[in-house]
């Protein structure tokens, strides 16, 4: 893969990914300080506090679709970068938990909305045989900004009663510079094909992209689309059924894996098993590594062995490792076996749903369609995002953290037989053959 651009575009557009996990994540490190801050009840703190940011993200995923298909990929990019530095301004300076939950609010449709577009754009300008890992770049981002989240939490924890104001303040800083880069990156050619009729510009902005004899091979496959499509047609036709059942159930898979509620309470779920504070902020921080190491993994190997053995490895690494800490919290094992198990647990994420997911919903909608799909997509999994880390706290006092990951485990027994029997392999097909394949069904 030789064209530096395609590179430099599909990198700056991923660094969404970046605030979309730091934002993500950082709250984790304030969790129990923001609580003490307001003598807040857990369920106010679980739905309120904490959780504020994720409904926002429900309706950033929900509606981002309008924002990148009428105002356009790279406009929609540009918007995500503000909508981040005013959340982490915001919620540092406030002391007022509504207001709190406000900024928090708008953080969180920066995420959804990231989740739309991101991943649509770099789908449509990668090559076949690279997409995968190109795209898988945002997911790549995401997970750097989650251990960069537990790091800067780390350091952060001990300046005092304030503390959560630092953690959350910074993300302003990555906020500025994403918000800078991506104003050197190009529309999305397939965009100004479908939605503008400008092929001039679309052919100008694939010189920079594309070899020169694949070109007009390329501007053949996209108009061949737009003739077959109509502005009659939406995602929830009988004829996109089957790309918007498979859409839903990724989605749904990868929250009722757990992840997000980890995520969100890992210092919390680490004192629960018997560690000390000082060492549940550094599991934390271990947590973030393997993260990172094992989505490089799953990034160089999507492209060669397909998204759904990927999908096959985290499944069953999930099951494993699931089952493993529930036993650990019934038979109250060794605390410092509980990390262990967890980062067998982010292991699996990574190389499975982590590096597969955002990939394999930006390839299965047709270029007209496909923000709708990545909407939809995204709606599923941030409105599953929000449930359950909202009710976590009050789970964990009420049924205890055993029986929570014991449920979490025999989803993914189901997830294994949904890769099994229902989830197809799209790595090497180009978005306009997935996209007939699928319709075709």
């Amino acid at each position: 893969m030789k064209r530096p651009k395609l590179v430099f575009f599909s990198i700056v557009v991923a660094l969404a990914g970046f605030l979309f996990g730091f934002d993500t994540v950082v709250i984790s490190g304030a969790d129990k300080q923001l609580q003490e801050f307001w003598q807040s009840s857990d369920l106010f703190h679980g739905l309120i506090v904490m959780s504020t940011a994720l409904w926002g993200t429900v309706i950033g995923a929900f509606f981002g679709y309008l924002p990148t298909n009428k105002l356009g990929r790279k406009k929609t990019l540009i918007s995500i970068g503000l909508l981040f530095f005013i959340s982490a301004m915001g919620s540092a300076l406030v002391s007022n938990a509504y207001l709190f939950a406000v900024f928090r609010f708008i953080g969180g449709l920066g995420i959804g909305v990231s989740t739309v577009v991101a991943p649509a754009y770099v789908s449509e300008i990668a090559p076949a045989k690279d997409r995968g890992k190109l795209v898988a770049m945002y997911q790549f981002n995401i997970v750097f900004g989650i251990l960069i989240a537990y790091v800067s939490n780390y350091f952060f924890k001990d300046i005092g009663e304030d503390a959560w104001r630092f953690m959350l303040g910074i993300e302003a800083l990555p906020a500025i510079i994403y918000s800078l880069l991506v104003l050197k990156i190009p529309e999305s050619p397939r965009w100004l094909i479908e939605y503008k009729n400008d092929k001039k510009q679309a052919i100008e902005i694939l010189k920079t992209i594309v070899p020169e004899d694949e070109i007009e091979k390329e501007i053949t496959e996209i108009e061949k689309e737009k003739v077959k499509k109509n502005d009659k047609e939406n995602i929830y036709m009988k004829k996109f059924r089957v790309p918007l059942m498979l859409a839903f159930f990724i989605a749904f898979f990868n929250q009722v894996s757990g992840i997000n509620a980890f995520l969100y309470y890992a210092p919390r779920i680490f004192e629960l098993a018997g560690l000390g504070e000082s060492t549940s902020f550094l599991s934390s921080i271990g947590i973030g590594v393997v993260n990172l190491i094992f989505t490089m993994i799953g990034i160089a190997l999507i492209d060669k062995y397909g998204r759904k053995n990927l999908m096959y490895i985290g499944s069953v690494g999930y099951i494993i490792s699931l089952a493993l800490v529930s036993l650990a919290f019934v038979f109250q094992w060794e605390a410092t076996n509980i990390p262990v198990f967890f980062f067998v647990f982010i292991a699996a994420h990574a190389l499975g749903q982590g590096a597969v997911i955002w990939v394999f919903i930006s390839e299965i909608f047709p270029t007209k369609l496909r923000a709708a799909g990545q909407s939809f997509g995204a709606s599923v999994h941030w409105i599953l995002a929000a449930m359950i880390p909202s009710f976590i706290p009050f789970l964990f006092n009420k049924i205890g953290p055993a029986t929570v990951f014991a449920f979490f485990c025999v989803m993914m027994v189901f997830q294994l037989l949904w890769v099994k029997f229902k989830m197809p392999e799209t790595k090497g097909k180009t978005l306009e053959n997935l996209a007939s394949d699928l319709s075709k069904k």
